[in-house]
This record gives C-alpha cells, sequence and structure tokens, in this order.
C-alpha cells in the first residue's frame, strides 16, 4: 500500500515538473517582451543577453504612451472589442437559448452553418468582406469592424452558450413558470444566473479575438486614429530602423487591459469551461 502510494507520489511530482516546464516554455516569450520593455536601448541588444536589466527604466513606455494616435487607438480598441463581446453575447444567449430548448425546422442547418463559418480561414474571407462594406458604406468605420467580428465571434458565442444552457435542468425554468414567473422571467431569473460562468468564459473569447485580430482591421481602417492598438505597434518599425523598446513597451500596454480582464475573471472561466465540457 506504502509502495504505490510512493509511486503515485513520485508520478504526480513528474507531472508537475513537465507541468512548470510547458509553462516556462510558454511563458518565457512573454517574460522577455515584458523585461525588454523596461531595458534602456543601450541594453536591448546586448551580447550575451541579461535575464534582469542593470537599469530598469520606464522611458520606452513613455515614449510609447507619447506617440500621437496612443489614445485614439486605445479608444478604438475598446470600443470595437467592448461593442463585440456585447452584441456577440446579447444575440448569442437568446440564439442558444433557442438552440438549446426548442426544436424548430431547420435546426441541424442552423447547427452546420455555426460549425462551418468556424472552419472558414480569415485571410480568405478578406477581399470580399471589404467589397462588401465599401457597397454598403462602412469601410473605415467602427461600426462596420464591429458587425465584420461578429460574423467570427458569434457562431463561437452560440456553440459555447448552447452548451452551458443545455446544461441547465429545465425542470428549474418549468418550476419558475408554475411560481408565476412567464417564458421571460424564467429566462431573466433562472437561466441568466447560472449562466453567468458560460457569458464570462464566451466574453474572454470575444475580446481577445476582437482585441488581438490585426488582418481585417488593417483593411478596413485607413485612418490612423482610427485604427485599433495592433495596427499602432507596426509604427515602431521605420525605415531606419525598429525601435525595440518603444514595441515591447506598446505590446505590454495593448496585452494589459486582456490579462487584467483574464485574472478578475479566472476563476468564472474554470468553472464555465468545466461545466461546458460535461454536456454540449
Amino acid at each position: 500500500m506504502s509502495a504505490g502510494r510512493a509511486r503515485r507520489r513520485g508520478q504526480r511530482r513528474r507531472y508537475d515538473v513537465l507541468g512548470l516546464l510547458v509553462a516556462a516554455v510558454i511563458g518565457f516569450p512573454v517574460y522577455w517582451m515584458v523585461l525588454t520593455a523596461f531595458r534602456p536601448a543601450t541594453e536591448i541588444l546586448r551580447l550575451p543577453p541579461e535575464f534582469w536589466p542593470s537599469s530598469p527604466t520606464l522611458a520606452n513606455f513613455s515614449r510609447a504612451m507619447g506617440t500621437e494616435t496612443f489614445w485614439a487607438n486605445v479608444r478604438s480598441s475598446a470600443v470595437i472589442g467592448l461593442g463585440t463581446v456585447v452584441v456577440s453575447l446579447l444575440v448569442g444567449t437568446l440564439a442558444a437559448f433557442a438552440l438549446a430548448r426548442f426544436r424548430f425546422a431547420g435546426r441541424k442547418a442552423f447547427v452546420v452553418v455555426i460549425l462551418t463559418v468556424q472552419m472558414i480561414p480569415l485571410a480568405a474571407l478578406v477581399i470580399p468582406v471589404y467589397l462588401l462594406l465599401n457597397d454598403a458604406g462602412l469601410t473605415d468605420s467602427l461600426v462596420g469592424v464591429i458587425a465584420v467580428y461578429l460574423v467570427f465571434t458569434l457562431p463561437f458565442t452560440v456553440w459555447m452558450l448552447h452548451g452551458f444552457i443545455a446544461a441547465i435542468p429545465v425542470e428549474l425554468e418549468e418550476a419558475a413558470m408554475v411560481d408565476g414567473c412567464g417564458r421571460l422571467g424564467a429566462f431573466v431569473r433562472v437561466v441568466l444566473p447560472l449562466l453567468a460562468p458560460g457569458l464570462v468564459a464566451t466574453s474572454v473569447f470575444a475580446m481577445v479575438q476582437a482585441w488581438n485580430e490585426y488582418v481585417l482591421v488593417y483593411v478596413l481602417l485607413s485612418t490612423p486614429e482610427k485604427q485599433t492598438l495592433s495596427i499602432w505597434l507596426v509604427s515602431f518599425q521605420t525605415s531606419f530602423g525598429t525601435d525595440y523598446g518603444g514595441l515591447m513597451a506598446g505590446a505590454t500596454l495593448t496585452a494589459l487591459p486582456v490579462v487584467v480582464f483574464f485574472l478578475a475573471v479566472h476563476r468564472k472561466i474554470a468553472a464555465g469551461l468545466a461545466t461546458g465540457a460535461v454536456k454540449g
């Protein structure tokens, strides 16, 4: 018995060490990005590289935040990200509820369309999407970008939330309706509170997609003040060379809102993913 327990303990330690090694490999580029953001220009390209700056500085952050379009690009990223998340959750929740609770004509075809859209590579749709928005007068418009992002985030949102709603016992809604609630009241008072982990997990995915996307926003937005932070980072590459310090500081600032949001809701995400994995 003791030999078996010792073997299991040794196996668990090996898994722990393996997990730490994988986390170190994945996290090292992020560590180097943040480290470079705090290095003075004289240390960034020094050989051999040092794993901690000898003279940490905030000059790179100051230079990045002082660029002409930084705050305008922050505003554009926030509008596009939040707009995509809010509309995606609003429409996706209602569609997922209908998919999970009702049997209607074309339901299977609807599911096939949702899964198929997620398989289409984004780059293949750049030109058709641009021509379509150009005809609608929505190029160089934040509304147009949000509408395009919804095409890619809504199918995933509906599919994810469908699993969460299916995991909620329908008997709870029926009990609420017996107590006097209508269909809408049962949805708001029973389903939505239980759906909170799923909404959080799905919103993180939609936010990351909208915040980090580059190709479509580069094609659709031409005014520098309307472009997002992912496009703004390219401004640190000039014909005279790359400002690595400013670029890494800008990348750190760009990643910071998503990281803070993730840390704030990560417990809900873990609970939500576990629930979605049980019943799809």
